[in-house]
């Protein structure tokens, strides 16, 4: 049934990450290879979803429906579209290659990490897979207590700090979030008789503009801004991503942050469109904004990861800025760029994270005349910082490119500011590049520095190989969003219409 492998794909991991907690008797290795084994599984059951994905049907596929509480109208509702699929597919992908990467990085309490990243998979798929306010509510929130220990149990010196903070950020904006979707359940059903957190349905529902869906609006939207997260509410992100072991770091920057832009796309353009509308030039001059000053921070970061960290604000300011483009070519480039900030700053993270793991220091300082000592490492290194700064025939490229095509549309001076963005990019990585890789070894300890392992290669390979292949074919994925992408503007623009 293809309800019911979605639903695998989404619990498998989960079940996977209880069994390994409750089974007594476990050791170390055979923990981290059931782990992997299990998300390995996973990712290949998720396979069959992209190419058995039907690219004209603009709907949901892989739909499962069952009620749950049928006198609240809860439902165990779940499918994917254009516009959830690559986010699926790029979570699958992304946790094997996190927990290869923690092999040798994790000592304590291995059999609890392994199992609580296994948990946190199934919370993200949850989020990307629920049409039902309900259900992804409860991934929503769920969600976080795993990563919570991700960060605050094998993370840095200052995990707590980092933790509590994180949850106390999402929580707030979470808060406000649940108040809107009951108040929505309360408008649907005031007005049709019939209560339902069913999203299909309540997207149907033309909601009359004014200050309900407004205040509705933002309470959807400063939760999902805190996650993405979007200038000024980017303040918890550098230090969870600081404090966070790689592997946390990879699936935080890869998968979590898709969350907030993923939840403007899914929720907020649909159910509240004259709101995202009226405050559309707000949120497209905070992506700006976010671009350029998270760029500028990151040009003057001593600290790898924390550059790397604070790079994720102005990337991410591409996808919000595609986003509210509200036009094919903006959200088609939001979308992909996605994906390519998943995989070019995950790969980023796995390389800081080798790096750490033979020198003990993230100081850019620290470095410098790698290419003669670990000539693997600099190569890939090389490839997928160009990727991150957009360079032609690579996939950072085709979403800044698309993003921009469509932002210029909008506003041709805004745009032109982000554009600055690209370059501000290829600044701050190809500084740190040059500093770190080339010159003369200016301390001893690095000489005897090793390349990379047969086992970071395994990890490094696949993701340096979609990032060509997005770059060079992007037909490939761009042509699963697009029919999705159509059908989401056309039903912004036929609501909007209904109100005037």
């Amino acid at each position: 049934m293809p309800g019911a492998l979605l639903s695998a794909v989404t619990f498998l991991p989960g079940a996977g990450g209880l069994a390994l907690l409750l089974i007594p008797g476990r050791r170390r290795g055979v923990a981290r290879v059931a782990a992997l084994a299990v998300s390995l599984v996973t990712f290949a059951l998720s396979l069959p979803l992209y190419f058995g994905f039907d690219r004209d049907n603009p709907g949901y596929q892989f739909e499962e429906y069952r009620m749950w509480m049928p006198t609240l109208g809860v439902s165990y509702h779940i499918g994917i579209d254009g516009i959830s699929l690559l986010l699926v597919l790029l979570t699958t992908f992304l946790t094997p290659l996190a927990l290869a990467s923690a092999w040798d990085g994790i000592e304590d309490r291995v059999e609890g990490f392994v199992a609580t990243m296994l948990i946190l998979e199934t919370g993200m798929l949850g989020v990307f897979v629920s049409l039902d306010l309900f259900l992804f509510y409860m991934f929503w929130e769920a969600m976080l207590i795993p990563m919570y220990f991700i960060i605050g149990v094998w993370g840095g010196p200052d995990r707590i700090y980092a933790a509590v903070k994180f949850v106390l950020y999402t929580m707030v904006g979470s808060v406000l979030m649940l108040v809107a979707i009951l108040a929505l359940y309360y408008q649907y059903g005031a007005a049709s008789g019939r209560y339902t957190f069913d999203l299909p349905t309540l997207t149907q529902f033309v909601m009359a503009p004014g200050l309900a869906q407004n205040l509705m609006f933002l309470a959807f939207a400063l939760a999902f801004a805190i996650k993405v997260p979007l200038f000024p509410f980017h303040t918890w992100l550098p230090d969870a991503h600081v404090e966070a072991p790689t592997a946390g770091s990879v699936i935080l920057a890869g998968v979590l942050l898709k969350m907030g832009t993923y939840g403007f796309l899914r929720f907020c353009l649909p159910l509240f469109p004259d709101a995202s509308l009226s405050f559309g030039p707000v949120v497209f001059a905070l992506a700006v904004i976010g671009i350029v000053y998270g760029a500028w921070v990151s040009t003057v970061q001593p600290d790898m990861k924390k550059l790397v960290a604070y790079s994720s604000v102005s990337h991410l300011g591409f996808v919000m800025l595609g986003i509210f483009t509200l036009n094919q070519q903006g959200l088609v480039g939001g979308l992909i760029q996605m994906v390519n900030h998943g995989l070019s700053t995950g790969a980023l993270f796995l390389m800081v994270g080798m790096i750490y793991e033979r020198r003990h220091s993230r100081l850019v300082a620290d470095f410098g005349g790698l290419w003669r000592v670990v000539p693997g490492f600099s190569a890939l290194f090389l490839v997928v910082v160009l990727s991150s700064l957009g360079l032609p025939g690579l996939n950072g490229f085709v979403g800044e490119f698309l993003v921009l095509v469509g932002a210029f549309q909008r506003s041709i001076w805004l745009a032109a500011v982000a554009t600055s963005g690209i370059i501000f990019a290829a600044v701050y990585l190809l500084w740190m590049y040059q500093r770190v890789i080339f010159g003369e070894i200016t301390h001893e300890a690095n000489r005897a520095l090793p390349d990379l392992t047969p086992r970071e290669w395994a990890v490094l390979v696949p993701v340096v190989v979609l990032i060509v292949w997005i770059g060079v074919y992007p037909g490939a994925f761009t042509g699963t969003t697009e029919t999705a992408v159509e059908a989401l503007i056309a039903q912004v623009q036929s609501k909007t219409s209904a109100n005037r």
